[in-house]
């Protein structure tokens, strides 16, 4: 076959390009200076126009929001990966239900919900943030549809298809009318920068959460499923 001629030719070219990516990426760390300054000062100094007291979301939704929306996309993106590969099927009709089990569902779920509230409110000062609070929810998630599979049904409807976009919608919308407002992207006024991340968190962490919920189940639904 054609893919076995050239197997060995495939195996040298990764071999090389895996060598020369380990070489350039030791020589890129030797040459890096023994101490560096970093941007903690500018931070610091720029933190009063960020609209939160937090140095870490300061950076990740202010300073750098390019970066963080690029991060929400990949994850997005890795989702549609998966459906590409394939529609979802239920491996097992058996849900793992019990006593124990139905009870941890009923109350844990709740105070896991409290709990992302909580983590993505703290965000604004302390650590915390979009991210965190997402895959605590994820965690709600995965852990209902362990212990509750009929709940899969949800996850073909069109609202929850709409959450997996909220996140990159409302920051690139938040980014359009910034553009419209001041001309620079993502550049917030001061008096509304802390209304705006607060915004965008809130979003990113429903579709993170919605996003890391199905990648966990895996597999596409299946068409014209849900509405």
């Amino acid at each position: 076959m054609v893919i076995e001629r050239y197997r060995p030719f495939t195996v040298m070219v990764a071999v090389v390009v895996v060598t020369v990516s380990t070489l350039l990426l030791v020589w890129a760390i030797g040459s890096l200076p023994p101490e560096s300054p970093g941007l903690s000062a500018q931070v610091s100094a720029n933190l009063i126009n960020s609209g939160v007291q937090a140095e870490v979301t300061a950076v990740l939704l202010n300073f750098r929001g390019y970066d963080t929306l690029l991060e929400v996309s990949v994850l997005l993106t890795a989702l549609l990966g998966v459906w590409y590969l394939g529609p979802f099927h239920i491996t097992s009709d058996t849900p793992v239900s019990g006593l124990v089990m139905d009870n941890m569902v009923r109350f844990l779920t709740p105070v896991m919900i409290l709990v992302t509230g909580y983590v993505l409110w703290l965000g604004s000062h302390a650590a915390g943030g979009a991210f965190q609070a997402g895959a605590l929810l994820a965690g709600a998630g995965v852990l209902v549809q362990v212990v509750r599979p009929e709940w899969l049904a949800l996850r073909d409807s069109r609202t929850f298809r709409g959450l997996l976009i909220a996140g990159p919608a409302v920051f690139v919308l938040v980014a359009a009318g910034m553009m419209l407002l001041s001309g620079s992207m993502l550049e917030y006024p001061r008096e509304h920068a802390g209304s705006l991340i607060l915004l965008i968190e809130a979003a990113s962490t429903l579709s993170i959460a919605a996003i890391l919920t199905m990648l966990f189940t895996g597999g596409r639904p299946h068409p014209g499923a849900g509405n």
